[in-house]
């Protein structure tokens, strides 16, 4: 997307976040080539979560379906604060959701503002089932956020987002767009993000419209992901181009197979509510022990032993790692983008 990524450009470039950027990536590449994990320098994207706790009941999330097993709670603004503050020189982009939704954090707007504040490109995802201060979230100086969406009519849209109301993630769209040009604002960026799945997928037409409607600078349509040979037959569209997974009968796999690598274990850290650090947003339960910022700062945790161990696992044979064989590092999940 090139207006959210002239705006990082604008925002967070700063030399010293360049070269720790740089020398990142340098680590993962002669990582690569020896097949030995190194790491330098710290990361420079961070995940963080302000809540597990959801709102909707969506099937397909752990939040949502409960089989999520970590402890739920809220993120303090404490340890927010810490985080950022250890950060702030080297990272450039703070994503601010992992599981649940972040606005049920009374403290979120804070959080955005604390982080904007200090020049970090923020990006949060929402499923807009929110009553929205519009102008406390300008005014928080968001960078990007991803709104889900993912049916024209309560009846499609309710297959999936249980308890949502389309109806009210509508109207939220609306007063963020109408807070913008109040406020003569461009942030934050709105991305529309539709999953198409069975039961939405004669609908893309229609949302193509009514994004348009709307005002969302751009929609997106993302395949959705699976995890049983039940979801095959209730979830994912009849139409190919829009599967991430190759299908025979009720047995799936992803289309591009899994290579020894993965980018984001060395770019993207991941914290929890909690301060815990996980290897990545698909270690949902927290399985991999890594550590807590409340005792340690991210660099030390995120280059640790024990994150070092599975980066080499990685390297040798990824399939060996449950979590690695239905991830998004190296699938393309975007169908396709629109500006609107």
């Amino acid at each position: 997307m090139l207006n959210e990524n002239i705006r990082l450009l604008k925002k967070s470039f700063r030399l010293n976040r360049l070269l720790n950027a740089i020398i990142v990536y340098l680590s993962y590449y002669v990582s690569l080539v020896t097949k030995r994990a190194i790491y330098w320098g710290s990361p420079p994207i961070v995940m963080i979560e302000p809540t597990n706790i959801c709102n909707l009941q969506c099937p397909l999330c752990p939040s949502g379906n409960g089989t999520l097993k970590r402890v739920k709670g809220y993120m303090s603004f404490d340890v927010f604060k810490k985080i950022i503050d250890y950060i702030e020189k080297t990272a450039f982009m703070v994503v601010l959701w992992n599981q649940g939704e972040p606005y049920l954090n009374k403290d979120f707007s804070k959080m955005v503002k604390y982080a904007s504040d200090r020049d970090l490109f923020t990006l949060v995802s929402t499923n807009g089932n929110i009553d929205y201060n519009a102008e406390e979230v300008v005014n928080s100086g968001l960078d990007s956020m991803i709104v889900s969406l993912d049916g024209t009519t309560q009846e499609t849209y309710n297959k999936y987002r249980v308890n949502g109301k389309l109806d009210k993630v509508i109207k939220g769209v609306k007063e963020i767009v109408a807070a913008k040009k109040k406020l003569n604002r461009t942030n934050p960026l709105l991305r529309w993000q539709f999953l198409v799945m069975k039961h939405n997928e004669h609908e893309i037409e229609e949302i193509q419209q009514l994004s348009k409607e709307l005002g969302v600078d751009n929609l997106e349509l993302k395949s959705v992901q699976i995890y049983s040979k039940e979801d095959v037959q209730t979830f994912l569209p009849e139409n190919p181009k829009y599967r991430r997974y190759k299908v025979n009968g009720n047995n799936f796999e992803l289309k591009f197979g899994i290579k020894n690598r993965c980018r984001r274990i060395w770019t993207n850290a991941v914290v929890n509510w909690n301060g815990e650090v996980a290897i990545c947003c698909f270690d949902k339960d927290g399985d991999f022990k890594v550590g807590n910022v409340k005792d340690s700062t991210l660099t030390q945790l995120w280059k640790n032993q024990n994150i070092m161990k599975v980066r080499n696992q990685i390297l040798k044979d990824r399939k060996q790692i449950p979590i690695c064989r239905n991830c998004l590092e190296g699938v393309k999940i975007k169908i396709e983008e629109t500006k609107v």
